[in-house]
């Protein structure tokens, strides 16, 4: 695969710092890179980056080579830190969700609420999805075990949506540098 076609999409902030790989590469300059990985990676990266530069003048077979070596290290390395783990480039045309596109948009535009407006609607449509199902379930929870099963899958699901939601809202659903933490224990009423 040509270098040009190799895009990052696993995550926004790959793609990012695919940008700044690619940038960093071109101009021997590998600061551009260290925003995207923790202090404490830096030394991987910045070896792997001085062997990428290293055997990219050898051909175009060992620059093609040398790159994706280095854009795999790096995003590695920056889904690490942020406590997911590698599952390889995306090949150049992979799809990015809307809510990452509106977050950039936000971002790019200085106006968060077309983001909020996005998150709410699919937050609200997700809800209301599920408590139809549940809701509807209930209604024969009790004429057979077949249907109060089915009530109990709808409601987990439900519940679980819910206590994701919320918990991503309190700020304990994960983020860069730390892993989405195990939900609370909850009861059932």
């Amino acid at each position: 695969m040509h270098r040009s076609r190799i895009r990052l999409l696993r995550t926004v902030a790959s793609a990012a710092a695919l940008v700044a790989a690619r940038q960093a590469l071109a101009t021997r300059e590998l600061t551009p890179v260290l925003m995207w990985i923790r202090a404490e990676d830096e030394a991987a990266v910045r070896a792997d980056f001085e062997l990428a530069l290293a055997v990219r003048g050898a051909s175009n077979a060992a620059r093609e080579l040398a790159d994706r070596f280095f854009f795999e290290t790096l995003v590695r390395i920056h889904r690490a830190g942020e406590g997911f783990p590698f599952t390889g480039l995306a090949p150049a045309g992979t799809p990015i969700e809307p809510a990452i596109r509106a977050a950039d948009a936000a971002l790019a535009s200085g106006d968060v609420e077309p983001l909020v407006a996005q998150l709410t609607a699919e937050v609200a449509a997700g809800a209301r999805e599920r408590f139809a199902r549940a809701h509807a379930a209930q209604a024969h929870a009790d004429h057979h075990v077949a249907a109060g099963r089915a009530y109990v899958a709808a409601y987990v699901e439900l519940t679980h949506y819910a206590e994701s939601i919320a918990a991503t809202a309190a700020g304990h659903g994960g983020g860069h540098g730390t892993p989405a933490a195990e939900p609370a224990a909850h009861a059932h009423d």
